[in-house]
């Protein structure tokens, strides 16, 4: 095997974390001595060892002179854990591959520079495209302090979110409907608007087995969301938000009983300003917002510049009709030069219907 194949098989570990290190990053270690590797390991979780911990401490062979592949550079800083730079030094492992620079400003290139100083060889950027690849969101949130934003939707091949009637189960099959419950397994949470909880009534759980289920976050700048639907129901099993901008003190009571927190938030053209709201999310340590809203919450989100990346789902359908919902609503745009303007990251074919995966690059 050679240096790139160590550094995949430690991103292959680090994935196994997903979902579950929010809001930590995602980190694999492999550990290397005489060409075979004697450790492995990942941050499995929010408060648990790190990946270079994990792998080191379930070792039982003497490390002295091994080589470490790590896809995030090592801690340097106590935390909920010791530093894993000072354990790689203790252990006397010789040489570190690191893949991702931290942003973090307590390690932000501390961590390289204190193996060196301790007269470890640290080689810096291997499969870097690779490494970064796997925390976007923890380096939106430790550099910005604010959920770094995924808008999904999924649409007919003539662009129809739902039928004139208002119809929309389903317009994708199965398998993307899987995909699905696992975003909402990764994300902290996901949001909707009020018109959705009032067409739909939806749950917005993960149903994936042995899922983490992600903070459930209404916006409704009136309060309108029903004290009968199955969000506000099961509150109390599930975590969830109501973003507001209503003062009504009768009505925000109603929902405190019954579990439901509610977040008054700051106005924009009388709704909820969604700069504010995610400042908000953001100090409640929510790393990352799903934002699975109609047409018309999608385009505020778009509007006020909080989108980083949308996902959009394809399925091979045509439903037509004038009165038939887009995934965009809203004014729009007069000129085409102040579209949203995305790179497309990969497509996929999932079953029968199509994932484009995109990065935002401008705002309206």
């Amino acid at each position: 095997m050679t240096d790139l194949d160590y550094m995949r098989r430690a991103i292959a570990l680090a994935k196994q974390g997903l979902g579950w290190t929010n809001p930590n990053p995602l980190v694999g270690c492999v550990i290397v001595k005489n060409g075979e590797i004697v450790a492995e390991g990942y941050h499995e979780k929010i408060g648990g060892w790190h990946a270079e911990r994990n792998a080191i401490l379930h070792c039982k062979e003497d490390l002295f002179g091994a080589t470490a592949y790590v896809t995030l550079e090592p801690c340097c800083h106590h935390g909920r854990t010791p530093p894993c730079s000072d354990l790689l030094i203790e252990r006397g492992i010789k040489k570190v591959f690191i893949g991702s620079s931290d942003p973090n400003p307590l390690v932000a290139g501390q961590g390289a520079s204190q193996l060196r100083q301790a007269g470890v060889e640290v080689v810096e950027g291997l499969l870097k495209e690779e490494c970064d690849a796997l925390n976007p969101i923890f380096f939106h949130y430790i550099q910005t302090k604010r959920p770094y934003v995924l808008m999904k939707y999924a649409m007919t091949a003539d662009g129809k979110i739902a039928t004139s009637s208002g119809e929309s189960k389903w317009i994708t099959g199965e398998l993307a409907r899987a995909r699905v419950q696992q975003t909402r397994h990764q994300y902290s949470a996901i949001m909707v608007g009020v018109d959705t909880v009032l067409a739909d009534n939806p749950m917005l759980n993960s149903r994936m087995p042995n899922a983490k289920q992600p903070v459930r976050i209404v916006c409704d700048s009136q309060l309108r969301t029903p004290l009968d639907c199955q969000l506000v129901q099961t509150a109390k099993e599930y975590r969830t938000v109501i973003a507001t901008v209503s003062d009504d003190l009768q009505k925000i009571e109603q929902f405190r009983p019954l579990g439901v927190e509610v977040l008054v938030c700051k106005a924009r053209n009388k709704r909820v300003d969604l700069q504010d709201l995610l400042q908000k999310l953001g100090e409640m340590q929510i790393d990352s917002l799903l934002l699975e809203g109609g047409s018309s919450l999608n385009f505020s989100a778009l509007e006020s510049g909080i989108v980083n990346r949308v996902h959009c789902y394809i399925a091979p359908k045509l439903v037509g009709g004038k009165q038939a919902k887009t995934p965009i609503g809203g004014e729009g745009i007069q000129q085409i030069d102040q579209a949203v303007k995305l790179i497309l990251k990969s497509t996929e074919l999932i079953g029968e219907d199509i994932l484009l995966d995109y990065v935002v690059i401008s705002h309206l």
